[in-house]
């Protein structure tokens, strides 16, 4: 009988390359005078972000090094990383005084509301 344990010649299937990226975690906050994002993304310090507005959306990125370590690696679960996540932004958000802060891991945006679209009193002559 042949065929069933035949060796197939099998061929290998091409190389992608492709870059594997985390989704922070994020929580979400409006103020009277805007919004405020928080992305969680542990060991990445501000040389390893970048922040990117491109029309209404805004894409946060980072990465995370090797650790370094002196000595022998007897046991490591610690990886490079990296971190992305794309957010659509409200038209009432004034995108020029956008402020970015980046310390102990968290990613702090704070995104302002335009003066036209913030409540007013109006003064009654």
């Amino acid at each position: 009988m042949k065929g069933a344990l035949e060796k197939q010649e099998t061929h290998p299937a091409p190389a992608r390359v492709t870059t594997d990226f985390i989704s922070p975690e994020v929580n979400i906050y409006e103020n009277n005078d805007g919004y405020v994002l928080e992305a969680e993304m542990p060991g990445v310090d501000k040389d390893g972000l970048e922040i990117t507005l491109e029309g209404s959306e805004i894409t946060i990125t980072g990465k995370r090094p090797a650790p370094v370590v002196k000595g022998e690696v007897l046991f490591c679960e610690s990886r490079t990383a990296s971190f992305r996540r794309t957010f659509g932004l409200d038209p009432a958000i004034d995108t020029g005084r956008i402020v970015a802060k980046m310390e102990q891991g968290v990613l702090t945006l704070t995104l302002p509301k335009s003066e036209r679209v913030k409540p007013r009193q109006i003064k009654v002559d």
